[in-house]
């Protein structure tokens, strides 16, 4: 059966991501794979994977304009597709989700589906065009498979959701909000880019969440308002690179997947591609440095906690972080 691709005038990368892609000397790759891999709908793979999920990772801009990264969460079943160009999620933001708000109808959002027991994942963005008190509906605009690398491997399982679980607020990095990023191998970030005359069409752009894995430490606090870790080899697409050149805001979640709890940072981010700190840690193609500008830990929100049981093998390839 034949896949379908991209079915739009031009490139699906904005003016960002080309000059990620040129600068990394993969742009005439990525010309070429681009449109056979990242689709206007859904693949009916990806369409019985996301229906199989306890939960997904959700991107949105709040009323500022920053990115947040969040998780939504509902039973197997929770996200299904009426057709190949919608997404039906029944789930509402948790309890403290810094983007409640944000998720309404005509929202740009991006969704990775990842599932941590087989390192699957898919990646969809597009546009809430409904959304009511049971959840929102999602039309593709951008669908496409992302490679297990970096995943490691964890066992999910149902709790129960706390009474009313606490949420703290701030604007640096705290003690337990450092110890938790420095003990994390995984995080998720979100990232945003608004279309312009510079880009190739309308159907560019949007908004982009997107997984990050590295040994336990690769999340390196450098101070109360600064963290940084690396991007490793990738797919090539830099969505998330390409977005940050264009636009700097960015919002990471780090999960504890013992206890369920949520860690949100956002900020200004920078992209390091060069110099003697990136040539010190194995792996590393560039760093990005996160400015923190707004912390906020949600103490044992979800219904799930993860069991782990290996380190993706990839790592072996790269770097400890150095003592600092």
């Amino acid at each position: 059966m034949d896949l379908p691709t991209w079915p739009h005038a031009g490139l699906p990368f904005h003016a960002g991501e080309l000059a990620a892609q040129q600068r990394a000397g993969k742009r005439e790759r990525m010309a070429a794979a681009g449109p056979r891999v990242i689709r206007g709908e859904m693949p009916e793979q990806h369409r019985t994977f996301f229906a199989q999920l306890p939960f997904l990772l959700a991107g949105a801009v709040d009323a500022d304009g920053m990115p947040w990264a969040t998780l939504l969460v509902g039973p197997p079943g929770f996200a299904q597709t009426p057709d190949a160009t919608h997404l039906r999620i029944d789930a509402v933001p948790l309890p403290g989700d810094p983007l409640a708000a944000a998720l309404e109808q005509g929202a740009r959002i991006g969704l990775l589906g990842i599932e941590l027991p087989t390192r699957r994942r898919n990646r969809m963005n597009g546009i809430i065009v409904a959304r009511d008190q049971a959840g929102l509906t999602v039309e593709v605009e951008q669908s496409f498979g992302n490679c297990p690398r970096y995943i490691q491997l964890r066992d999910v399982a149902a709790a129960e959701l706390a009474a009313a679980p606490a949420t703290w607020h701030g604007d640096a990095l705290g003690a337990q909000a450092s110890a938790w990023l420095q003990g994390a191998d995984t995080l998720f970030i979100a990232s945003s880019h608004i279309a312009s005359p510079q880009d190739e069409g309308e159907h560019t752009g949007g908004v982009d969440v997107s997984h990050r894995g590295g040994k336990p430490g690769f999340i390196r606090v450098d101070d109360a308002h600064t963290l940084t870790f690396p991007d490793f080899n990738g797919n090539n697409f830099f969505n998330t690179i390409g977005n940050l050149l264009a636009d700097p805001r960015a919002g990471i979640v780090v999960p504890d997947f013992a206890d369920g709890s949520l860690l949100h940072v956002n900020g200004r981010a920078e992209v390091i591609w060069e110099g003697q700190e990136l040539a010190s840690y194995a792996g590393a193609e560039r760093l990005v440095r996160l400015h923190v500008e707004r912390v906020v830990r949600r103490e044992r929100v979800l219904p799930l906690r993860f069991a782990f049981r290996e380190f993706s093998p990839v790592l072996d390839d790269t770097g400890a972080w150095p003592a600092r």
